[in-house]
C-alpha cells in the first residue's frame, strides 16, 4: 500500500523528526566532494518548514566506529545552510542533555542537525533504548526521507517509529517508491532492465524478480563474466565469482533469450590507467588477461536495446568506469539513454552508488526520469524484498492529504 506522506499531516508549530540521507563524499579536507543527497532532501525540508515546523535532522554519515571529527556532520550543516538561507544548528551529539535542551529550544523555521548517528553503536543495533531517546527530541512527527538507509532495520529507521504517533514518507522517500514500484508493477513497455557490478550473487533476488517482468535483461560488468564461465568459456583472469557458477547456469536456463550477455569484450594484462588493452570476443579471451569494460559490438547492441525500449531500469556499470581508458562501455549506455529519454520519452530509471556516479560521469544526469539516491536500496526494492524503513511508516488511507 501506499504511505502517507508530510502533505497528510498537521506540521504547524511541531518539532518534527526527518530522517534524511546525508552520507556525502568528503575529501581528505573534509569539504564535500558530491551534495545531491542534501539537495534531494530540500523539498521535502523546505514544505515543512513553510508550513510552521521546526526540524530536527538525523543522519548518519561514513562507517565510523566511534565518535571522529573527520566524520563529523559539520561540513553538511555548512552546506546545508547554504541551501536553506536559514542558520542550521550543530548538535553536539544525536542524543544527551546539551541536545535535548537545543531541540526543546527550537522556535518555527529553526533546524537542529543532530552529530553523527553512527558514532553511537546503538543505532545500526537498532537499540530500543537510543529509539526512545531519539524520539524524545520531537513532538510526535517522524518523517523518513532517506531512501539509501530504508532497507536497514536501524534506531533511527526502524526503531523510532515504536515511540512516535505519526511516522510518514518525505517526498524523496515517496518519489523513490513510486519510480521503482511502478517499474515492476507497470512498466512502458518493452520493458529493458540492465544489470552490473561485481558479483551475481549481490543480484540473484533481483534477477529472478525481473526475469518474468522484462523483455530483455542486459548484464555486464564484473558478473558479466561468471555467467561466461558458466557457459564453459575461457575468461581468463576476468573476476568470477565461483559459488555463483550453479546460480549463474540455472538462470540461464531460465532466461533463455532474454537474458543478454556481452559478446565482447576490453581486456587488459594490467589493472591500471595508461595500460595496454585489446577488444576481443568473449569467446577468445586470453588466458592472462581480464576483462575491464563490455566491447564495442555489445555497446552498441545495448544502446540499440534502450533506444528502442519504454522502460529502463538500470544497476550496477558496465566497466571499470573509474578508469577512463575502461569506461567506454558504460558512458556510451548512459549517453544513449538520457538521449532516449529525451527524445523519445523512455521512462530511465537509474539506481543509486555506482551507477549514478557514471551516469554523473557520462554527463548524462539532468535528464534521466529518476536517478535514485540509494544503489543498496533501490537494488533491494527492486528485489522484492520488505524494506524496514519503509514498512514501519503509516499507510495511507482514503481522504488523506492535509497540505
Amino acid at each position: 500500500m501506499a504511505k502517507k506522506t508530510i502533505d497528510d499531516i498537521d506540521v504547524a508549530g511541531k518539532r518534527v523528526l526527518v530522517r534524511v540521507d546525508f552520507n556525502v563524499p568528503l575529501d581528505g579536507d573534509a569539504n564535500i566532494t558530491d551534495d545531491n543527497r542534501i539537495r534531494a532532501a530540500l523539498p521535502t525540508l523546505w514544505r515543512l518548514l513553510e508550513r510552521g515546523a521546526s526540524l530536527v535532522l538525523m543522519s548518519h554519515l561514513g562507517r565510523p566506529k566511534a565518535a571522529s571529527p573527520r566524520l563529523s556532520l559539520r561540513p553538511v550543516a555548512e552546506e546545508l545552510h547554504g541551501h536553506l538561507g536559514t542558520s542550521v544548528l550543530l548538535a553536539p551529539d544525536c542524543i544527551g542533555p546539551a541536545t535535548t535542551q537545543m531541540a526543546k529550544e527550537l522556535s518555527p523555521g529553526n533546524i537542529l542537525l543532530l552529530e553523527n548517528l553512527r558514532f553511537h553503536p546503538e543505532e545500526e543495533a537498532n537499540d530500543a533504548a537510543f529509539a526512545r531517546q531519539l524520539a524524545e527530541l520531537g513532538n510526535g512527527i517522524y518523517v523518513n526521507d532517506a531512501f539509501g538507509a530504508a532497507h536497514r532495520a536501524h534506531a533511527s529507521t526502524e526503531g523510532i517509529t515504536h515511540h512516535v504517533s505519526d511516522c510518514v514518507a518525505g517526498y524523496l522517500m515517496a518519489k523513490e517508491l513510486q519510480y521503482l514500484h511502478e517499474a515492476l508493477a507497470k512498466p512502458a513497455q518493452p520493458f529493458v532492465a540492465i544489470l552490473g557490478g561485481a558479483k551475481v550473487s549481490g543480484k540473484i533476488e533481483v534477477i529472478e524478480q525481473l526475469l518474468d517482468k522484462v523483455d530483455k535483461l542486459l548484464i555486464g560488468g564484473g558478473m558479466a563474466y561468471t555467467f561466461l564461465k558458466a557457459q564453459g568459456l575461457e575468461i581468463g583472469k576476468s573476476l568470477l565469482e565461483e559459488s555463483a557458477i550453479p546460480v549463474a547456469t540455472e538462470l540461464l536456463q531460465k532466461a533463455g533469450a532474454k537474458l543478454v550477455l556481452p559478446t565482447d569484450c576490453l581486456v587488459t594484462q594490467k589493472f591500471a590507467a595508461g595500460a595496454e588493452t585489446r577488444v576481443v570476443p568473449v569467446t577468445a579471451i586470453p588466458a592472462d588477461w581480464e576483462g575491464v569494460d563490455i566491447g564495442p559490438e555489445t555497446t552498441e547492441h545495448f544502446v540499440d536495446l534502450v533506444q528502442h525500449a519504454g522502460t529502463v531500469v538500470w544497476n550496477g556499470p558496465l566497466g571499470v568506469f573509474e578508469i577512463d581508458d575502461f569506461a567506454a562501455g558504460t558512458l556510451k549506455v548512459a549517453q544513449a539513454l538520457e538521449q532516449a529519454t529525451w527524445e523519445s520519452g523512455v521512462v530511465s530509471i537509474i539506481g543509486g552508488g555506482d551507477t549514478a556516479a557514471a551516469v554523473a560521469k557520462a554527463g548524462a544526469s539532468k535528464r534521466m526520469t529518476h536517478i535514485s539516491t540509494g544503489g543498496g536500496a533501490s537494488l533491494e526494492c527492486l528485489g522484492g524484498r520488505v524494506m524496514p524503513g519503509v514498512e514501519a511508516l503509516d499507510e495511507a488511507v482514503a481522504g488523506d492529504r492535509h497540505a
